[in-house]
């Protein structure tokens, strides 16, 4: 990690009716042991806090992505120390946060006091144990109006057993993105279904070679298509079961559309970050499902994609054929609070000022703020910004309350696991639908690792 203080003085530096759209699968998992080392019953907190001392600094744990964020709040706030350490925000599943916070409690001493975690399912692991590292945020230590002010739906990643243990930075639902003018210059129509998007990408690929409409080499990918296409392959029951069906005929049809795709070329095995993406895609992806996010990351950023005004559209989630549309979600990352922590005043003024406060949600986050109120004012402002063509601020309205609910939070990365068994083998060359059974043998195995019944 690299460290960074800051301190006093030494600092550098929409839409209405989204508030009863979203629709994200309830967490059910069981809490093995209370907050802190007693049951908090006579605390302020919900739970037993360490002594405090007002005037302490406040670690923070952020990934690059989100420094604008402590930028911002020092800012805003510039009496508040902040010891800011950067690290990977557990992308990709890395597991990082958990590696790190279990030494941590080896070691007794250590954790910090504020982590984002691009992983909306830490809360599964950070909310269980003897003394569980993130505090229950709705027991008395954040005011309930403050936390109803946030999207329906947007908590429930992030809640266990019925208690709230971490703040949800964004919406991440997935969109799919198309380039209007490439659409216009080639005579073709925008596809509504996962067989018209088949169609269009081999059609392209044979009529426009080079041009793209997906990619999958990221880790996220299974949470772009496989959850969007209603794939039972990540499902939680109860508090510990857990469920993968690479059998089923969704999963494997869609599997069968991304291996006709990456044959003809026209879906990718290169990563959206990666620096030959930019350099031989810019100016050529017709198409790219993925989540909200990708406004400010990739089209908007003038060192990605940097995509002219008025070209790129955020269309609606792609249906099979004959059924009602549905989508994933990538990320949009999670606020915890250490139950160690020393300051949980400021701890609270930090969150706080982070995911709903408009210095930052509003004039600097790339992707669509999870508090009610900053989700407005964003979307009006990138409606009036006039850069994406289309209706941006209803199509990603209209996606975010089409999350797939047959999707779990289980405690452990399915983006790790894709990672590691599939992303190699399809670069070897093999097929995705022949992968499914090893890939399914690969999520059952993590899943019994972390205490879930196979069924």
């Amino acid at each position: 990690m690299s460290l960074r203080t800051r301190s006093a003085g030494r600092t550098r530096f929409g839409r209405l009716g989204l508030v009863a759209a979203l629709a994200v699968p309830a967490l059910a998992l069981s809490a093995c042991g209370g907050g802190g080392s007693g049951s908090g019953a006579d605390s302020p907190y919900g739970f037993e806090a360490e002594e405090q001392e007002a005037d302490s600094p406040i670690t923070v744990w952020v990934d690059a992505s989100r420094e604008p964020a402590v930028d911002a709040f020092t800012k805003a706030h510039p009496d508040v120390p902040v010891n800011v350490e950067t690290y990977d925000g557990s992308a990709n599943g890395s597991g990082s946060f958990q590696t790190k916070i279990t030494a941590f409690d080896q070691a007794g001493s250590g954790w910090p006091d504020v982590v984002f975690s691009t992983q909306n399912n830490d809360a599964a692991w950070a909310a269980v144990g003897q003394t569980p590292f993130a505090a229950p945020l709705d027991q008395g230590y954040f005011d309930q109006e403050f936390l109803d002010g946030f999207t329906p739906g947007a908590l429930d990643p992030t809640t266990v057993d019925g208690t709230v243990y971490g703040l949800r930075n964004d919406l991440a639902s997935v969109v799919t993105w198309y380039d209007q003018s490439l659409f216009d210059e080639f005579g073709y129509d925008v596809p509504t279904t996962w067989e018209e998007y088949q169609a269009l990408g081999e059609q392209v690929a044979e009529e426009h070679p080079g041009y793209i409409v997906g990619s999958v080499g990221d880790a996220w990918a299974p949470e772009v298509y496989f959850w969007g296409a209603k794939a039972p392959i990540n499902t939680v029951t109860g508090t510990d079961g857990f469920s993968a069906d690479m059998s089923d005929p969704t999963t494997v049809k869609m599997a069968e559309t991304l291996d006709s795709l990456i044959d003809s070329g026209s879906v990718v095995q290169d990563s959206v970050f990666d620096a030959e993406f930019v350099k031989k895609y810019t100016g050529k992806v017709l198409m790219l499902p993925g989540p909200i996010w990708f406004s400010g990351a990739l089209f908007q950023n003038a060192d990605s994609l940097d995509a002219p005004k008025g070209t790129i559209a955020a269309g609606l989630p792609l249906a099979w054929e004959g059924e009602e549309p549905a989508t994933g979600n990538v990320g949009g990352g999670t606020w915890f609070i250490s139950q160690h922590s020393k300051n949980l005043e400021a701890a609270k003024t930090f969150l706080e000022f982070v995911t709903s406060a408009d210095d930052y949600q509003v004039d600097l986050a790339v992707g669509l703020p999870a508090y009610a109120s900053a989700a407005d004012k964003w979307l009006g402002k990138q409606s009036k910004s006039g850069y994406f063509a289309g209706d941006f601020a209803e199509d990603v309205t209209t996606a975010s309350g089409q999350v797939w609910d047959g999707w779990g939070y289980p405690r452990f990365s399915q983006e790790a696991v894709f990672a590691k068994t599939v992303t190699p083998e399809l670069a070897a060359g093999k097929k995705l639908v022949d992968l499914l059974p090893d890939w399914q043998t690969a999520l059952e195995n993590e899943a019994q690792v972390n205490g879930y019944t196979v069924e």
